[in-house]
C-alpha cells in the first residue's frame, strides 16, 4: 500500500508525543524521578492509548509522562535524536518534527531557549547519521495561555533560522485562535511558514479562523471541515493541505469510528490529503500502520493512496528544489 517509489513523509509527527515508554522508564532512573508504577510493563499503558480515550484532552494527558522526565537539556536533546532513528527504522524519506519548547520545559523550569537548541542538536545528530532530511516545527501551546506563549515564541524566535514554521496545538476550544493572532503575525515575519491544529477540538469556524486570522497553509486534522462544503471548497481552491491522522483521531474520540473518517469526504472535494502519525509512540502505532489503516478500515484504493502519499511531498514545507531532490532520490533507488 506504500508506494516504494514515492517518498515516504511524515508532515505532522510530535517530537515530544514520540518518547518512547523505555526512554521514559530510563530518564525516570536516570535521574529519580518517582513514577506511579514500579515495573516497566505497568509504565506501558499508562503512557500509550490500548484502544481511545474520552476526549483530546484525555489523551494528551497521556504525553505528559514523556515531558515528566525531561529533567534537563541533555534529556531533550536525546528524546530528539531519537525521533530521527525513529524515522529511519519506519522506512520515512523525510519528517517534519514539531514540538512544543515550553511544555518540553515545564517540569524542571528548564530555559525555553535552551530546550530549543537542544531540540535542534539532537535532530540534527540524528539526521548526519541516518541521512534522512527533516524540518522543525515550533508549536506555541495554546492551553498555556497567550503570555506563556509569548515566552515560547520567543524561545523559538532565538533559533529562527532552524525553524521553518509554526503551529498552534492543545486545547483548542478553551484557547481559540484570536487569542494568538499577534504571535503567527511574527512567526509569518520571521519568515516561517503556518500550520495549525484546528477543527480537532472544535468546530469548521476554527478552521476558517486558523485559516484567515493566522495564515494557516496547511490543517492539522481538520476532520470538522467535513460538516461545511464550502471551507473544504475553499481550501481545495487554495491549496491547503488536510495534515490526516486517523488512528489519533480516533484515539480522541475526533471520530466515533475510523471507518467514518472524513478523508473520504475531503477526497472528493479534491482537497490535498497528506497521511501522518501525529504522536506514533503515544498512540503505539507507525505510519506505514496508518497507511493500511486507510486501505483497509476507511476503503481508500493503492492509487489514492500512491496519491496522498505524494500530496505528503507536495505539502512539505520544502522549496521545489527540494522536493524534486527527494523524489529524484527515490526513484534511483535500487
Amino acid at each position: 500500500m506504500i508506494d516504494p517509489r514515492t517518498p515516504l513523509v511524515d508532515l505532522h509527527r510530535h517530537l515530544d508525543g514520540n518518547i518512547h515508554p523505555m526512554t521514559i522508564w530510563e530518564l525516570a532512573q536516570q535521574h529519580h524521578i518517582p513514577l506511579p508504577v514500579t515495573q516497566f510493563d505497568a509504565l506501558v499503558p499508562l503512557v500509550q492509548v490500548q484502544d481511545k480515550t474520552s476526549d483530546l484532552l484525555t489523551f494528551l494527558a497521556k504525553l505528559d509522562y514523556g515531558v515528566s522526565v525531561l529533567a534537563d537539556l541533555d534529556a531533550c536533546r536525546r528524546v530528539a535524536y531519537e525521533n530521527m532513528l525513529d524515522a529511519k527504522a519506519q522506512g520515512l524519506d523525510y519528517v517534519e518534527l514539531r514540538f512544543s519548547p515550553y511544555y518540553m520545559a515545564m517540569a524542571f523550569n528548564l530555559p525555553v531557549a535552551g530546550v530549543v537548541e537542544a531540540v535542534i542538536d539532537g535532530v540534527k545528530a540524528g539526521s548526519q547519521e541516518t541521512s534522512i532530511p527533516f524540518n522543525l516545527i515550533g508549536i506555541l501551546s495554546r492551553t498555556n495561555g497567550a503570555e506563556a506563549c509569548d515566552k515560547e515564541l520567543n524561545g523559538l524566535l532565538a533559533f529562527k533560522q532552524h525553524i521553518c514554521a509554526l503551529d498552534l496545538a492543545g486545547d483548542e476550544l478553551g484557547f481559540p485562535a484570536p487569542l494568538f493572532i499577534e504571535h503567527f503575525r511574527k512567526g509569518r515575519d520571521a519568515g516561517w511558514q503556518i500550520s495549525v491544529h484546528a477543527g480537532e477540538g472544535d468546530g469548521p469556524q476554527s478552521i476558517w479562523n486558523a485559516i484567515n486570522l493566522l495564515g494557516a497553509e496547511r490543517i492539522g486534522h481538520g476532520v470538522a471541515a467535513a460538516q461545511d462544503p464550502t471551507l473544504m471548497n475553499y481550501m481545495a481552491k487554495h491549496n491547503i493541505a488536510v495534515e490526516s491522522c486517523p488512528t489519533s483521531n480516533y484515539q480522541t474520540a475526533t471520530v466515533t469510528d475510523t471507518a467514518n473518517h472524513p478523508m473520504k469526504v475531503f477526497l472528493q472535494h479534491d482537497m490535498c490529503v497528506t497521511l501522518n502519525s501525529d504522536d506514533p509512540a503515544v498512540s503505539g502505532i507507525t505510519l506505514a500502520h496508518e497507511y493500511e489503516v486507510a486501505q483497509k478500515v476507511i476503503g481508500l484504493s493503492t492509487e489514492t493512496l500512491r496519491q496522498i502519499q505524494l500530496n505528503g511531498v507536495n505539502a512539505a514545507f520544502m522549496s521545489t528544489a527540494q522536493k524534486q531532490a527527494l523524489i529524484k532520490a527515490k526513484t534511483q533507488q535500487k
